[in-house]
């Protein structure tokens, strides 16, 4: 079934827009629906988490989710329109990526006895017993991410590159494009013109799309027609370069929902920014460790995702 339009966006719970909305999701689902009590509804943890809400089409926030610090999923809910068209599992699969990124090796939630199946579907598994919360049925359900990597080798301190705000940010992108040597991965929902358009990193994605035998820079947007609209420079360097640069787009709307950006380089660097439209995020010049959940990620979207068609005109 193709799944009706709607995107992720991270929210933060100091935010008073963004917590009215998180706010008015989980009463609507869990308290009016469901019958939770209001008192067992907020912790101290919806301070400190990672949360994500789902916006239709039309405006409307139509679901939400939570990764907690000890990297636990929950209050994962969506508003009764909305059920049954893949909202729940963008949601989920969004927090597991967050996790993967940051490293982690596993994820754990409580699931709802009736919601085992569709959690089973996303990978997570039973661990223990059925156990009653707030006077309903749960099971705990776990999801390993680890990946074996032989290679690979903790970062060094000095490693880490800085990537708090926007010029911390750029700077840290012209570091990465700079030290690669023939391989790029690029991961853009949009691309806009103030990433990769700078005369010093074209100079650098230049070079790398021309160093012989085994160059590859590939690129994964969201809106590519909107990048070829608005004339962007990597764009017109791919035109020049359609041996060397790939643009594919995803066709699946789970992966169109995603919100994060990032940039891999083949000597381990990484640059990610958990939402792609504010540049703040973590990065280091060399940590495979790190580096590797972002390249599994990259590849799964890459296989599942078509030429952007809207760049066939340039023969890309």
């Amino acid at each position: 079934m193709k799944l009706q339009h709607f995107h992720l966006e991270p929210a933060d719970w100091a935010r008073a827009a963004e917590r009215e909305a998180l706010s008015e999701i989980r009463l609507e689902v869990f308290v009016h629906e469901q019958h939770v009590p209001e008192r067992l509804e907020w912790d101290e943890l919806d301070t400190s988490s990672f949360h994500v809400l789902a916006r239709a089409a039309t405006g409307e926030w139509i679901g939400c989710a939570r990764l907690t610090p000890q990297g636990k999923i929950g209050r994962v809910a969506v508003r009764q329109p909305w059920r049954g068209q893949g909202v729940g599992a963008g949601l989920v699969r969004h927090l597991v990526d967050r996790a993967r990124a940051q490293g982690w090796a596993e994820v754990a939630l409580d699931a709802q006895v009736d919601a085992i199946a569709f959690y089973e579907r996303e990978g997570f598994t039973a661990d223990g017993e059925v156990f009653e919360d707030a006077g309903i049925p749960h099971q705990s359900m776990r999801r390993s991410l680890r990946t074996e990597h032989p290679h690979d080798v903790p970062a060094a301190a000095d490693h880490r590159l800085p990537a708090g705000n926007r010029s911390a940010v750029a700077a840290t992108r012209l570091q990465l494009l700079a030290e690669a040597r023939h391989r790029l991965a690029i991961y853009q929902p949009l691309l806009t013109t103030d990433v990769f358009s700078h005369t010093e990193e074209l100079a650098e994605l230049r070079r790398l799309a021309t160093s012989g035998r085994g160059a590859q820079i590939r690129l994964i947007l969201h809106d590519p027609a909107a990048a070829l609209r608005d004339s962007h420079r990597l764009i017109a360097l791919a035109q020049r370069l359609p041996s060397a640069i790939q643009v594919r787009t995803p066709a699946d709307d789970l992966d169109l929902a995603y919100a994060s950006s990032y940039l891999l380089n083949d000597q381990g660097g990484y640059l990610f920014l958990p939402d792609a439209q504010r540049p703040s995020g973590r990065a280091a010049s060399c940590d495979r460790a790190a580096q590797a959940p972002l390249v599994q990620h990259f590849d799964d979207v890459w296989e599942r995702s078509l030429p952007a068609s809207a760049l066939q005109s340039l023969h890309l």
